[in-house]
């Protein structure tokens, strides 16, 4: 609930819980039975109670009608309800519970239940501190069991409640009284703002007044009132390393923002001579709550404004404004966070502040824990609900709060509002008492961990069996423990006849063939445990036919062709004899109708059913208890005949039209339709083309491919079954001709013959295409003449023979195999001419210009050219005639090719071209040009040095590439280092002033020409070197001999003698001095070590080591390290011996070869002869 004012916190609790029926510290008693289990009428349309009897409650809306308005007949039983929630009284503070018991056995799911008070107040959205709803279902009962506590009940809880129960259609109330006895505090006057205080402010009936209170008794005894908690004045006092803790029990989420503006409010406040009584410090409110703010004026003719965070508020329903003397009064309702802020209000030019602070609901328990009691080892949940989704809750055993640490015994699980606590296997120290709190509430729960006792988990049952079949008394206990079975109070024995089993929790008893003997009280006592489980074995043996799976008058339908297996379940002792018969004739147990006899049953079996076996057959049963006869109809009928193969009368592009004959034999039974299969010729698979059954005798299969040949078949139908196919029909290919041929023009023209060129055709289908069918008539004929006799498959056909001069209509048809196209015709008569066309060379746009490749790359260019008829090209480079040897040229009739696999630099130069008709020429020049890098410059000088500059010149390289020289790129280099540094890059010039070199060093200098390829491979360096020299005296540098400082190998360290025990690393260290630097190399008893991992070699500044991993006593022996440079070498050894011998099997486990084990058994046994 909200908190409308700093000074009302404590005003605006939870609703008040419902009450309890039974009161551990004043012993409540309920009303008379009569008035309890009566169920509430509608009260009347004001929904007030009288005055005179009922006390004041600012808690309730719409109390109900007087008791005796809503009392019903007692004979009206509840529909639902088996106990219901009887009145009861309380006095102030104490705690009572109310309990609904709902009886589950024909209810399928839990049943609806709703708790009110008054009228319409659902208490549901009122669980919390003081209320709290469980529910629990007994399974062993079915028994639904739903409690309301009311906890620490004030004056304002008493009044009428009511309980409501619903499932599917069946409903039932019952309503009941609480009545709060006054306490021995002395009675207080009326609370007028209490009585018309809005009920459920900030909760989701906020804004309804309870007038209810004004028409009780105004005899109003003062509500025992928690002391009211400020929290900012907990803040101010506490230790900081208590924030944390006080934020969360008071729905604080903001900390460090609270804390700055706490920092704030503990300043000073100067006394103001405006107001005469100014804002608190703070005020605090709920979310959706009401605040009031007051200050008192000296001067009430003061113009008074009221600002919020430097914005001025002014008067809306949000913001009230009242004026009550010198008091000046803000209202702020339904506050929201947005309204946590910062408020002050000025009085001319003084000015009072104060803070807002808007707290979330708190969080409250909805669904508390319950007390639980569990076995050692058993899994452990303890769970409540909570009234927000993921709130932040935290649980404490026995006052220790329990983190969710993953390695912790105890698991927490958070699903929406609810949440668990998890203990996978309880144990005995888990008996403690479990609570869990939120910011709005908590709750509690203890877990009782005990030993397990022994239960009966199944009771054995009564059992009734037939004379000869098994009596199976089977039961399970919680605990594996042996027992013993007693028969009429007998002990019994496990025989041949009688079976005991036990297996872990499980006890048996079984007797394979009962016998009439065999009837009598049965118990199963367990050892140790003072507990007997009985039950009751009655045996019966009644000659009985069993018919109830047949159907109608006994009548047994077959299919012809079928077996047909009929058996009939029978019971009788002694075993009945059974006789079958057909009319007067007996039926024996051999030949294709036979019966077959066993011991619980009789068979009738007619192999290959055939309809003459219709008819009536009588089955009989006889023994000395009596006899039993029974008649039963065998029906064959059969599925219909398969039709005649189908006709497909029409066929088309991906569809066809077939027709069928109905079958000869319908089976029996009438034709209900037909279904329809294809499949493709080459293809098994057959498919289905309808579902639901064809009437008529005729169908249109669609949606078949283009091409492709197709079968089609018929089923008929009965109320049997489906017939065998019928022949397939005779295979058809859907086809479809061809689209036109397109784009039909003319390709030459001779003085006897006209060649024409086409594209395909758009859509060709899947019947393909075969070739083209040209035809041609003469202009002003209608006779069309076909070019050629035979299709041809070209889209280019020359028509020849024609007369010079005259003119021709042609058109063009494909052909397929399902006919010849629609025909393409060329738009105009053709003249039957040669006609010259001037040659005319169409030079591309980029050969216009000059033609570059590097050196190695392929040149391959095309000419096209006009020119008609046969027109000839020639080629030349630079006036010569082309060596065809180094360039490919290629001609055809619309274009010339010039290809140069790799193009050299000497492919460069002018190429002509020249086409020729008859006496027509047309010419064009293409200038290739095979570009390379160029060479370096001709030679590089120092033409002058100053200062900290040196001025370069040189002269351009010889070779240019076959390029523009398009720059050059300059370097330097110390000459101690020699070490080269471009300072100049892309230089056009050729002379340079190199700047900013280092006084005191010498330099050379080099230069590389650039063009379109690249640098050039090679620079030009300068002959001599330029000094920087200081000012002064030129100091010469004295001439020293370079001191030799090669050497050959010498050993500064030599290898020393060494014990290694077996199974443990062994290292030789030794140093060797050499320049150049001697190549080092171990050996062992004279042969070089080389790639076996059993060895590592190091060698840093000298020092030389060799690692011997686990040695075992063959890895001793003389090792030597050699030392070798180009000036000679030195070597030196010592011997190792290994300690601690191994076995001939485990150095063969290690991976020793065999030849070598036998070598060092015979040392390790040489030795031992010695020793002796």
């Amino acid at each position: 609930m909200p908190e409308p004012t700093k000074k009302d916190e404590t005003e605006t609790q939870s609703a008040p819980p419902p009450p309890e029926q039974k009161t551990p510290q004043d012993g409540g008693t309920g009303k008379d039975k009569d008035e309890d289990d009566t169920s509430v009428s509608t009260p009347p349309a004001d929904g007030m109670s009288k005055p005179a009897e009922r006390k004041d409650s600012v808690w309730s809306i719409g109390e109900g009608a007087p008791e005796e308005s809503e009392k019903r007949d007692d004979s009206q039983m509840s529909t639902l309800f088996i106990e219901k929630p009887q009145s009861g009284s309380v006095s102030v503070g104490g705690n009572i519970t109310f309990i609904a018991k709902v009886e589950a056995k024909d209810l399928l799911r839990k049943p609806n239940v709703k708790w009110f008070k008054g009228k319409w107040m659902d208490l549901a959205s009122k669980a919390g501190k003081h209320l709290q709803l469980k529910e629990s279902f007994e399974r062993h009962t079915k028994i639904h069991t739903f409690e309301m506590h009311i906890i620490k009940a004030k004056e304002n809880f008493a009044g009428n409640y009511r309980c409501e129960v619903s499932y599917k259609d069946k409903f039932d109330s019952c309503s009941f009284d609480l009545e709060v006895t006054e306490s021995s505090q002395a009675a207080q006057s009326i609370d007028i703002r209490s009585a018309f205080k809005r009920s459920g402010e900030g909760q989701e009936d906020a804004g309804e007044l309870d007038f209810s209170g004004l028409l009780k008794r105004r005899e109003i005894k003062q509500q025992e009132e928690e002391p009211e908690v400020d929290v900012w004045e907990l803040l101010k006092n506490a230790n900081p390393s208590e924030y944390e803790k006080i934020a969360f029990q008071y729905g604080i989420t903001d900390l460090r923002g609270m804390l700055k503006r706490l920092k704030r409010m503990r300043r000073e406040v100067k006394k103001s001579a405006a107001f005469a009584k100014g804002l608190d410090p703070a005020y605090q409110v709920d979310k959706g709550g009401k605040v009031r703010f007051m200050v008192e004026l000296a001067d009430p003719t003061v113009e008074l404004k009221w600002y919020k965070n430097g914005q001025e508020i002014r008067p809306s329903a949000k913001y009230i404004f009242e004026h009550k003397g010198n008091q000046r009064i803000l209202f702020i309702n339904n506050c929201t966070m947005a309204d946590d802020a910062r408020y002050y209000v000025t009085a001319g030019d003084e000015k009072c502040s104060t803070e807002l602070f808007v707290r979330d609901p708190p969080i409250l328990v909805t669904k508390s824990l319950e007390d639980t009691s569990t076995y050692v080892g058993e899994r452990v949940e303890l769970s409540c609900e909570v009234s927000e989704e993921n709130a932040n809750v935290k649980w404490f055993r026995n006052g220790v709060e329990l983190s969710d640490d993953p390695h912790s015994r105890y698991r927490i699980k958070v699903e929406g509002k609810k949440h668990t606590l998890i203990i996978e296997e309880a144990a005995k120290n888990d008996n403690a008492t479990y609570s869990v709190m939120t910011t709005g509430g908590q709750s509690e729960a203890k877990l009782s961990v005990d030993l397990r006792p022994l239960k009966i988990s199944l009771a054995l049952e009564d059992q009734t069996v037939r004379l000869g079949q098994e009596i199976h008394l089977k039961c399970e206990i919680s605990e594996n423990v042996e027992g013993k079975w007693y028969k009429n109070g007998q002990l019994v024995e496990a025989s041949d006849r009688v079976k005991l089993y036990h297996k872990g929790r499980i006890h048996r008893f079984v007797i394979a063939s009962s016998a009439v003997d065999d009837e009598g009280e049965y118990m199963f006592v367990p050892d140790a445990y003072n507990i007997n489980i009985p039950c009751k074995v009655h045996v019966v043996d009644p000659p009985k036919l069993h018919l109830d799976g047949l159907g109608e008058n006994n009548t047994v339908t077959v299919v012809a062709g079928s077996k047909l297996r009929l058996e009939i379940p029978i019971t009788g002792e002694p075993t009945p004899k059974v006789v079958w018969s057909r009319g007067d004739k007996g039926i024996t147990d051999s030949g294709r109708i036979r019966a077959e006899t066993y011991p619980d049953s009789s068979c009738l079996v007619i192999d290959a059913a055939e309809r003459e076996d219709s008819g009536p057959f009588r089955i009989t049963l006889k023994n000395e208890a009596g006899e039993d006869t029974a008649l039963i109809n065998i029906k064959v009928v059969d599925v219909p005949d398969p039709p005649q193969a189908p006709n497909v009368t029409e066929v088309g592009e991906d569809w066809c039209v077939m027709t069928w004959e109905p079958p000869a034999n319908d089976g029996g039974s009438p034709i209900l339709g037909y279904f329809i299969e294809r499949k493709k010729k080459q293809s098994s698979r057959w498919m289905r083309l309808n579902f639901e059954l064809i009437k008529e005798t005729t169908f249109e299969p669609k949606k078949m491919i283009e091409g492709v040949a197709y079968e089609v078949r018929v089923f008929a139908v009965n109320a049997i079954g489906i017939s065998k196919p019928s022949m397939p029909s005779k295979s058809f290919v859907p086809l479809a001709v061809t689209s036109p041929p397109t784009l039909l023009a003319v390709d030459g023209v001779t003085d006897t013959s006209v060649t024409m060129k086409w594209r395909p055709p758009d859509h060709i289908g899947a019947a393909g295409l075969d070739g083209y069918v040209v035809e041609y008539c003469f202009e002003g004929t209608d006779e069309w003449i076909v070019a050629n006799p035979e299709l041809t498959d070209k889209t280019k056909f020359t028509i020849n023979g024609l007369p010079t001069g005259s003119k021709i209509l042609v058109r063009v048809k494909a052909v397929n195999a399902a006919g010849e196209s629609e025909p393409r015709y060329h738009p105009q008569p053709i003249l039957v001419k040669e006609v010259i066309e001037p040659p005319k060379i169409r030079l591309p746009r980029h050969l216009k210009q000059t033609y570059t490749r590097r050196v190695g790359e392929t040149v391959n260019l095309v000419i096209p050219f006009q020119g008609r008829p046969r027109a000839k090209v020639s080629w030349e480079k630079n006036g010569s005639p082309i060596d065809k040897n180094h360039i490919n040229i290629r001609n055809t009739e619309n274009d010339t090719i010039i290809f140069i696999r790799k193009a050299e630099r000497c492919h460069s130069g002018e190429y002509d071209m020249k086409v020729e008709v008859e006496n027509l020429v047309d010419k064009a020049t293409i200038d290739i040009q095979i570009v390379d890098r160029p060479g370096p410059p001709e030679i590089v000088i120092i033409d002058d040095v100053w200062g900290e500059n040196v001025n370069l010149s040189w002269k351009p390289p010889k070779d240019d590439g076959n390029a523009a020289i398009t720059g050059y790129t300059i370097q330097k280099a110390d000459k101690k280092s020699m070490e080269w540094f471009t300072v100049m890059e892309h230089y056009h010039r050729t002379s340079a002033t190199i700047n900013e070199l280092i006084i005191g060093n010498e330099y050379y200098f080099r230069v590389f020409a650039e063009n379109m390829c690249g640098l050039s491979e090679d620079a030009t360096m300068t002959k001599e070197s330029a000094l920087i020299a200081k000012d002064g005296k030129v100091y010469k540098y004295p001439v020293y001999n370079d001191f030799d400082f090669t050497e050959r190998p010498m050993f500064t360290q030599p290898l020393v003698n060494t014990f290694a025990v077996a199974g443990y690393n062994a290292t030789l260290n030794c140093s060797v001095r050499g320049n150049p630097k001697p190549k080092i190399t171990w050996l062992k008893n004279k042969v070089i070590i080389m790639n076996d991992p059993r060895y590592r070699m190091f060698s840093n500044q000298g020092v030389c080591t060799l690692e011997i991993r686990k040695p075992s006593p063959y890895d001793g022996g003389t090792y030597t390290c050699r030392a070798v440079n180009t000036l000679g070498e030195a070597e030196v050894e010592c011997k190792l011996e290994v300690k601690g011998g191994l076995s001939f099997f485990r150095l063969l486990m290690d991976g020793v070869p065999p030849h070598i084990i036998d070598s060092y058994m015979r040392e390790v046994q040489a030795d031992k002869t010695e020793g002796k």
